[in-house]
């Protein structure tokens, strides 16, 4: 680890860091998550500082870097990019994840210079310094149509099996690495869920993971569920009648999201009743979001309970 930090024991807010596992395998990492904007640091000028985090999912690899605000363009971003990788003696990997919708035509050129797929995601990350978009709601795509819905549970502990054997499995998605988010939560505390029933099981599953799907919410006020994927599009999921025991259930949902610290899933079925599930998103609402869609055909060991069924 390098730090730049001086050692007069006040802690410098510029000091930069480059920092690799030594024990991971360089070659074993393929994705980088990335955040490049201002922060509320100025220079000698009163000029607002830039600041570059770089990581992967496991945080094996970390580096950050500041620079003036006169140079922040894509020729310095795909410039620091590289270094990351020459500094820190790794590979240029396939894909970067970001989540900042404003620097997206900046991220977008610096990495397809360097072949490399900018994902514009919230799925994955560390908690972020603020606020994301919460952009107004748009028409759902056909593909992602279902045809009923279900608020349902499972205990914590049989969300954290199924996501640490998610890599035994041909699945779709990616794993979500919830010692990483610093969740305290007990094994039998229920997670809230939305099942969902398709005549097409597998492709909504791999239509959902291309999304990059982040979040459920509902709207209790309009009764429908919001659909959150991306890093700036939401989409009107469903609606449903607006009854005293759907707004009952709707409200009793969000907060069990609450109790479980935002963590809930997206599971899909072809049918509500049987046990099989052909794709389970697992998202964490903490400003920042992760989730994971995955065909678990192998494994139809999930008992969801299901709590309230919407007629949609």
């Amino acid at each position: 680890m390098e730090d730049d930090a001086s050692g007069d024991g006040v802690d410098d807010p510029t000091a930069e860091l480059s920092y690799f596992d030594p024990e991971v395998d360089p070659e074993s990492i393929t994705e980088w998550e990335l955040d490049f904007s201002s922060r509320p640091i100025l220079d000698i000028k009163g000029k607002k500082i830039w600041e570059l985090v770089v990581c992967d999912s496991s945080l094996s690899l970390q580096y950050t870097k500041y620079f003036p605000n006169n140079v922040i363009n894509g020729i310095t971003l795909k410039e620091a990019i590289a270094s990351v990788s020459d500094q820190l003696g790794v590979p240029l990997l396939e894909k970067i994840r970001y989540f900042r919708s404003q620097m997206q035509t900046i991220i977008t050129k610096a990495c397809k210079e360097l072949s490399i797929k900018p994902i514009p995601s919230k799925r994955k990350g560390s908690k972020p310094f603020l606020a994301l978009d919460y952009p107004f709601p748009r028409a759902l795509p056909e593909n992602l149509f279902g045809n009923r819905r279900a608020f349902v549970q499972l205990p914590y502990s049989a969300v954290r099996e199924e996501i640490s054997s998610f890599n035994e499995k041909f699945a779709f998605g990616a794993s979500l690495d919830l010692d990483l988010l610093g969740l305290e939560i007990d094994d039998n505390t229920l997670i809230p869920g939305l099942a969902v029933e398709s005549s097409r099981p597998m492709p909504s599953a791999a239509w959902m993971n291309g999304l990059e799907v982040c979040a459920v919410e509902t709207d209790t006020a309009r009764g429908r569920l919001l659909l959150s994927v991306g890093i700036s599009t939401r989409y009107i999921y469903a609606t449903y009648q607006k009854t005293p025991v759907a707004t009952q259930e709707a409200e009793a949902w969000e907060a069990a999201k609450k109790a479980s610290r935002g963590l809930h899933f997206l599971a899909i079925q072809e049918d509500l009743m049987e046990r099989t599930v052909w794709g389970i998103g697992c998202c964490s609402i903490c400003r920042l979001h992760h989730c994971i869609v995955f065909d678990t055909r192998i494994c139809p060991c999930l008992k969801l309970e299901v709590k309230f069924c919407l007629s949609l």
